[in-house]
C-alpha cells in the first residue's frame, strides 16, 4: 500500500499496514478496532520519517498541517484541548519501527505540560504531588532526549533532592519537592542548552517528533540494526497518544506482561507491575517490580480484565504477545501489543505447543523460528559439581551460563574482549546506551530491574546469559567495584552467572555443554520433512563427525585433510614430508602419514556410515606447516656468535639446513601459491598417498559390514587440465586398492571446490570430468573480491560495511551478485554438460540463512556448515522453501 496521507488516526489503521504505521502503530490500530481499551491518538508513518531524513532533519509544512489536524480531532475525542491551562490534553510521543527493536529508539512521556497547564492538571485531578511528578519527568525526558543533556545530570539533582530530604522511594517525595526540582531541571536546561525548556506545546510537539525520527540513527540502534540485519531504510513510525496516569496513587499503576513465558515457553501468564508509577519505570530498572500473579490479590477485577484481553490478543495474532498496560483510577488501558521477544527454548515450545493447541500448522511454525537466534540453544550450563560458594541470588532473567571477568561500563567491556579478554557487564542497571558492552560480555548482571528491564529483554533477545534484580549486591560503578554479603569483588575478577537459576557463583566454574531439547527435535523433524536441501557437515575428525551426525548432518561436506596434521605427533612428520630433499626422502615420511590418514577415514567413515563424505585432498599453504623463518634466522645468529662445541656446530648445521629448505620454500603470496591441485600435480606422490588411505580405510569399513560413500574433492582447480590429470590419479588408485568387487560396493565420487572465478567460467568443461562441484565460497570470495579476508576484516571491511559501501560483510554473507552469480553461472553451465552434477557450497556461508536462502533459490543440493550450526540450517532450509518452493526464483530445476 503507498498513501500520502502520512498522518492515521489510531481508529483508520489496521495490521497489514506495519510497513507503513510500524509495528507498534499497526498493533495500536488494530487493538482500537477490534475494541479494546485503547487511548486513543495517531500514528506518523515511516514515510514521513524517510521524508524528514531527505529533507535535512526537517518536518515538512504539509506534514505539520496533518498533525495539527490529527491533534484536533484526538482533542475531540478527549474532551481536552493540548495546551489549556483547565482541561489539558497531554500526550506521550513513541517510536515504533517494522522491526521490533526494544528500548533502541525514543520516547517522551506527559507532553503539553507547562508552567501553566501543571496547575490545571493538579486542580483537574485534586492531586498536585502527582500533577508536578509529571510535569518533573517530562522535564527530564525532554532535557535527555530531545535537547541532548546527559541524563546523570538529572538524576544527580533527583538523588540530592531525596537526600535532602530524608527520603528513599520517587513516592515519598512531596508536591514542594516536585516543585523544587522542576526548578533545578529548568535551570540545569537553561544552563546546559543556553535556552529554556519551551512552553509553548507545540513547539514541545514538533521537537519531541523530531527527536522520535532521528533517535532511528542513534548509536544503540544502529548497532542493534546491524546486529539483527535490520534494513536501515524502514526508518521508524512515531506513535502521538494520549496519556493515561499510572502514577496518581494507590488505585493506578503500569505493568508488562506475556501471555507465555518467554525464558521458558511455558503457557503461563507472566509479567510484572507497579502500583503508582509510569510505564517507563518497569521497563528502566528503576523500582523493582512485583509479578504479575500479585495483582490478583491487589486488583483482581483489573487482574481478570487483563488475563482476559491477553487470551483474546494472542488468538488473535496467533502468538505470544507482549503487552503494555496501564491503570489510571481502576480502568485497565491496553498502551501496546506486539510479539514478544523471547529466548530460542521458549521460541520453540510456544510454537510447538501452537501446534498442539490447533493454532498453527507444522509450517507455520517452522517459518516462524529466527534461525539466528538458533545458537542459544546449544546454552552452556554450571557444573554443579564445583560449585562450591554461591555470591548472591537474583532473577534468573536468560537462561545459560556464563564465565568472565568483571566490569562495570560497556565502554571497558568492548577494549578488554578486543583485547582478547572474556567479560561479565555488571551494572545497577542497563540502559539502551549500553548495548556495544552487551553484545561484547558473555553475560550480564544488574542489581536492579527485573524479568522485562532493558537488560533482561535485550539479552533474551541476544541468546546472553543474564541475570537481574539482584539486590543482594551493591555495584559501585564510579569506583569499578562491587559488595556482595560483605565481601567485596573488583574489576577484573572472575565470577560465573547461572542465567538459569539467577545465581552468581565466586570464580571461573566449569561449563557443560548443552544437548538437544525435545522441542528442536520436533521442530527439527518438521523442517526435514519440508525442506528440500540437503544439510552436511565441515568435519574434520571422527569426533567432529560423531557431533555432526547427532546433529542431523546428512554427510560431510568437506572433511579438511590438512587439518588432521597439526597435532604435536604428526606435525614433524609433516615438515619432513615437505622438506623432504627427494622423492625417495619424501616417500619415508609418507609412508609414516599413510596409516595415520586411514586410521581418520576408518573413523569418519564409521560415524557417517550409510551417508557421502567428501574429503578435500592436501590444500595447505605451505608456511602454515614450516619452521618459522624469522625464529630460524635468529637461532642461526645466536649460534654464530655463540662459543662453538661439537653440540653447537652439529646443531648450527642442522639450522643451516632447515633455513635453505624454509628460504627455498619461501613464497610472497603463499594463498596463491603451491598448494591445492597444484602440490598435488608437482608432487603426485602426495595426493597418491592420500588416496591410498581413503580407499584402503574404505576396503577396511566394507569388510566390517559399514557402508561407505567416500567422495574425493580436487581442491584449487583452475583449469579442466588438473582436475582431468588427477582424477585419472583416483581412478587408477582405487582400481589398485579395491580390485573389481569392492569398485562395487564402494560408489565413490570424484570432483572439485570451485574456489577460482575461472573454474567457475570454465565449468562446462571442468564438468566433464567431475561427479560433483563444491563451491569453496571463502577463498571464492577473496578471489572474486580480490580481499585477503585477515587484512580486511582486520582493516577496511568493517569501515565498508559501516558507512554502507557494501550490505553485509561478504565473509559472513554471500554476496549473492558477485560471488553468487558466478556460482550460479558455474551450477547451469555443469549441469547442462552433466545433468546429474551434484552441486553445494561448503564455505561458512552454509550456515548463514540469507546465504542457505540463495542456495535454495539457484537449486543447489546441499549446503554444509560447522557441526553446531546444522539445526540452524535445516531450519533456514525448509524456509527457504516454504518462502521459494521447490524449484526457486531463479527456475533452475535440481538434479535429481
Amino acid at each position: 500500500m503507498t498513501t500520502q496521507k502520512q498522518v492515521i488516526p489510531f481508529q483508520e489503521g489496521d495490521a497489514s499496514m506495519i510497513a507503513h504505521l510500524g509495528g507498534k502503530g499497526a498493533n495500536l490500530a488494530e487493538m482500537t478496532r477490534a475494541g479494546f481499551p485503547v487511548p486513543p491518538g495517531f500514528t506518523i508513518t515511516t514515510e514521513a520519517c524517510l521524508a524528514f531524513f531527505e529533507k535535512g532533519n526537517r518536518l515538512s509544512d504539509a506534514l505539520l498541517e496533518q498533525i495539527e489536524e490529527s491533534l484536533n480531532q484526538l482533542e475531540k475525542q478527549k474532551g481536552q484541548t493540548f495546551g489549556d491551562a483547565d482541561h489539558p490534553l497531554l500526550v506521550s510521543v513513541r517510536s515504533g519501527s517494522v522491526s521490533s527493536m526494544p528500548g533502541m529508539m525514543d520516547t517522551i512521556l506527559n507532553l503539553g505540560l507547562n508552567d501553566k497547564t501543571v496547575q490545571g492538571l493538579a486542580a483537574l485531578t485534586n492531586n498536585e504531588k502527582f500533577a508536578y511528578d509529571c510535569y518533573r519527568r517530562l522535564l527530564q525526558m525532554f532535557g535527555s532526549v530531545v535537547l541532548g543533556i546527559e541524563s546523570s545530570h538529572f538524576e544527580t539533582l533527583l538523588h540530592r533532592l531525596k537526600v535532602n530530604g530524608g527520603v528513599h522511594q520517587d513516592q515519598e517525595v512531596t508536591a514542594d519537592g516536585w516543585k523544587e526540582l522542576i526548578e533545578a531541571y529548568k535551570a540545569c536546561i537553561l544552563s546546559k542548552t543556553g535556552r529554556p525548556f519551551p512552553q509553548n506545546v507545540y513547539e514541545q510537539l514538533k521537537l519531541a517528533i523530531e527527536a522520535v525520527f532521528k533517535s532511528w540513527n542513534n548509536a544503540r540502534a544502529q548497532i542493534y540494526r546491524k546486529m539483527n540485519r535490520i534494513p536501515d531504510d524502514q526508518g521508524t513510525a512515531v506513535n502521538v497518544q494520549s496519556m493515561v496516569f499510572g502514577n496518581m496513587g494507590g488505585n493506578c499503576g503500569t505493568g508488562v506482561v506475556f501471555t507465555r513465558n518467554p525464558s521458558t515457553g511455558e503457557n503461563t501468564f507472566f509479567g510484572e507491575y507497579l502500583i503508582n508509577a509510569q510505564g517507563e519505570d518497569v521497563v528502566a530498572g528503576i523500582r523493582t517490580p512485583l509479578a504479575i500473579a500479585a495483582l490478583q490479590e491487589e486488583m483482581p477485577a483489573i487482574y481478570e480484565q487483563l488475563l482476559d484481553a491477553s487470551k483474546q490478543l494472542e488468538k488473535h495474532y496467533r502468538d505470544m504477545q507482549d503487552i503494555e498496560f496501564t491503570v489510571e483510577n481502576n480502568k485497565l488501558y491496553l498502551l501496546q501489543t506486539r510479539s514478544g521477544k523471547r529466548n530460542a527454548q521458549a521460541a520453540l515450545k510456544i510454537v510447538v505447543d501452537l501446534v498442539h493447541e490447533g493454532v498453527l500448522t507444522k509450517q507455520d511454525a517452522v517459518s516462524r523460528i529466527e534461525v539466528l537466534h538458533l545458537d542459544q540453544l546449544l546454552h552452556r550450563g554450571i557444573d554443579e559439581a564445583s560449585v562450591s560458594e554461591v555470591l548472591a541470588q537474583g532473577l534468573p532473567a536468560s537462561p545459560g551460563a556464563a564465565v568472565g571477568q568483571l566490569v562495570f561500563d560497556a565502554d571497558t567491556a568492548e577494549e578488554w574482549v578486543k583485547a582478547g579478554r572474556t567479560v561479565i557487564l555488571a551494572r545497577t542497571e542497563t540502559t539502551p546506551e549500553d548495548i556495544h558492552g552487551v553484545i561484547a560480555a558473555e553475560g550480564v548482571l544488574t542489581s536492579r530491574g527485573g524479568m522485562t528491564s532493558h537488560a533482561a529483554v535485550v539479552a533474551r533477545g541476544m541468546g546472553k546469559p543474564c541475570v537481574c534484580g539482584c539486590e543482594e549486591i551493591r555495584i559501585e560503578a564510579e569506583e569499578k567495584r562491587m559488595f556482595a554479603q560483605s565481601r567485596l569483588l573488583e574489576e577484573g575478577e572472575w565470577i560465573t552467572l547461572d542465567g538459569a537459576t539467577g545465581r552468581v557463583i565466586t570464580g571461573a566454574m566449569p561449563l557443560l555443554e548443552a544437548r538437544m531439547t525435545d522441542e528442536l527435535l520436533v521442530v527439527l523433524k518438521w523442517a526435514d520433512e519440508i525442506r528440500t536441501l540437503k544439510v552436511f557437515a565441515n568435519a574434520d575428525n571422527p569426533h567432529d563427525a560423531g557431533i555432526a551426525r547427532g546433529l542431523g548432518a546428512e554427510g560431510i561436506g568437506l572433511c579438511r585433510t590438512e587439518h588432521m596434521f597439526f597435532s604435536p605427533a604428526r606435525l614433524p612428520v609433516v615438515q619432513r614430508m615437505i622438506l623432504a630433499e627427494d622423492k625417495e626422502e619424501r616417500m619415508k615420511a609418507l609412508a609414516q602419514l599413510l596409516p595415520m590418514q586411514q586410521s581418520d577415514f576408518e573413523g569418519i567413515f564409521e560415524q557417517m556410515e550409510g551417508f557421502p563424505v567428501t574429503i578435500r585432498l592436501l590444500d595447505p599453504p605451505l608456511h602454515e606447516f614450516l619452521p618459522n623463518l624469522d625464529d630460524l634466522q635468529k637461532r642461526y645468529a645466536q649460534l654464530t656468535y655463540e662459543r662453538e662445541s661439537e653440540g653447537s656446530i652439529k646443531e648450527k648445521a642442522e639450522v643451516a639446513s632447515m633455513l635453505r629448505k624454509v628460504q627455498a620454500l619461501h613464497e610472497a603470496n603463499p594463498m596463491l601459491g603451491q598448494r591445492g591441485c597444484r602440490l598435488g600435480i608437482v608432487y603426485p606422490e602426495i595426493y597418491d598417498m592420500q588416496i591410498e588411505a581413503i580407499f584402503r580405510a574404505a576396503a577396511k569399513c566394507i569388510d566390517a559390514g559399514v557402508q561407505v560413500h567416500p567422495e574425493i574433492m580436487i581442491p584449487l582447480v583452475g583449469h579442466v587440465s588438473e582436475l582431468k590429470i588427477l582424477r585419472e590419479l583416483v581412478d587408477f588408485v582405487a582400481q589398485q586398492v579395491l580390485g573389481k568387487d569392492k569398485l562395487r560396493e564402494c560408489p565413490y565420487k570424484v570432483g572439485t571446490m570451485i574456489e577460482v572465478p575461472r573454474a567457475a567460467l570454465t565449468a562446462g568443461q571442468i564438468a566433464a570430468h567431475a561427479d560433483f562441484f563444491s563451491f569453496g565460497t571463502n577463498d571464492l570470495t577473496q578471489m572474486t573480491f580480490g580481499y585477503s579476508r585477515d587484512d580486511a576484516e582486520g582493516k577496511f571491511l568493517t569501515h565498508y560495511v559501516n558507512h554502507k559501501l557494501l550490505p553485509h560483510n561478504p565473509f559472513q554473507v554471500l554476496d549473492t551478485e558477485g560471488v553468487g552469480q558466478l556460482i550460479e553461472l558455474a551450477v547451469n553451465a555443469g549441469r547442462l554438460v552433466k545433468p546429474s552434477l551434484k552441486t553445494g557450497i561448503c564455505g561458512e556461508h552454509g550456515g548463514d540463512r540469507e546465504s542457505i536462502f540463495f542456495c535454495h533459490r539457484i537449486g543447489l543440493d546441499y549446503v554444509s556448515c560447522s557441526p553446531y550450526r546444522i539445526p540452524l540450517a535445516r531450519i533456514a532450509a525448509a524456509q527457504a522453501f516454504l518462502l521459494y518452493g521447490e524449484s526457486g526464483a531463479s527456475g533452475v530445476a535440481k538434479a535429481i
